[in-house]
């Protein structure tokens, strides 16, 4: 019995060993630009099937869904891959946990180090506290894609949330004559509500035949409350895959904040993202920021270029 339980001690030690061996000739084999992506960011990862993998986890938030405790690891575990292209450059991709007053920070330091931010949603319903999944692309040398996410990544934990500010019980009412001559688009009054709703009429999309135009859901929009003086905006933006960063930009150079990035549709010709938006401000503000926006849209190729059917 003695040479049994000896035999067992012999062969776990061989067996740790034998990890310990590739846990080490692992770890050598990350190559020299992705361990510098790691010493840049700070960041722990790994490295498997020709993929690096940053950990980017949430370990700061005690995260509860529908009340009952859930681990990092759960879902709330960020991350950012980076791969090498036929041409020797790398292409990132990623998806951040953000809590609300993260997300427009670091969507602005990613857009103006030249990251791109792909989808904005969240994985939960009752998560406590409420977080947003943000995915991200980048394309270039690893070294420099890493330096350019660096600012957004250390924004991760270390925004303070605005104070609420009520809304002023007097003001002037919203001048929607006004409105409409910035935009240059008619509105619609519901209520206490402006809105105006703008197609797009330069694309061309069938489903089954029929033609899918504003009425159907191909729309661009601004909703109107509050005053003059201080009012909100809240709306969504239809646009094709090269829109999206170049509107994204402008919304956040602007001050409006964009609160998601999602299709509305499957199997559509174009493919369409929408997007959306929220502000408050003066209402002439809010309105010279969504002409911006509108501004961004249409400026490829025509619009019989982007017909498609389904």
């Amino acid at each position: 019995m003695f040479r049994s339980m000896k035999i067992q001690a012999l062969f776990i030690s061989a067996c740790l060993c034998l990890v310990l061996f590739s846990v080490s000739a692992f770890s050598q084999n990350i190559p020299n630009d992705y361990q510098e992506v790691l010493k840049t960011l700070d960041r722990k990862g790994d490295f498997k099937a020709g993929v690096l993998k940053v950990n980017v986890p949430r370990n700061d938030l005690k995260m509860t869904i529908q009340g009952i405790p859930t681990p990092t690891s759960f879902g709330f575990g960020g991350w950012l891959s980076m791969t090498k292209t036929s041409e020797g450059t790398d292409v990132m991709m990623g998806d951040l946990v953000l809590l609300p007053d993260e997300v427009n920070p670091v969507m602005s330091a990613l857009l103006d180090n030249g990251v791109e931010v792909t989808a904005l949603h969240n994985h939960f319903f009752g998560d406590e506290p409420h977080v947003y999944y943000m995915h991200v692309h980048g394309l270039g040398k690893a070294g420099d894609l890493a330096r350019k996410v660096k600012p957004a990544l250390d924004l991760i934990g270390h925004i303070t949330p605005p104070a609420l500010v009520p809304m002023s019980a007097t003001g002037t009412a919203l001048d929607t004559e006004k409105l409409t001559k910035i935009v240059g688009y008619p509105g619609e009054q519901s209520g206490t509500v402006f809105k105006i709703t703008v197609g797009r009429d330069d694309l061309t999309m069938k489903d089954h035949g029929a033609v899918i135009n504003a009425r159907m859901g191909l729309n661009t929009w601004a909703a109107f409350v509050g005053t003059q003086e201080d009012a909100v905006v809240a709306g969504d933006i239809a646009m094709l895959e090269g829109e999206v960063t170049p509107v994204l930009k402008t919304l956040r150079k602007n001050g409006l904040d964009v609160v998601a990035i999602h299709h509305h549709m499957t199997e559509e010709q174009p493919m369409v993202i929408f997007l959306h938006y929220w502000g408050r401000g003066p209402a002439e503000k809010l309105a010279n920021a969504f002409k911006a926006a509108l501004g961004e849209l249409g400026k490829g190729a025509s619009a019989r270029d982007h017909g498609g059917s389904k």
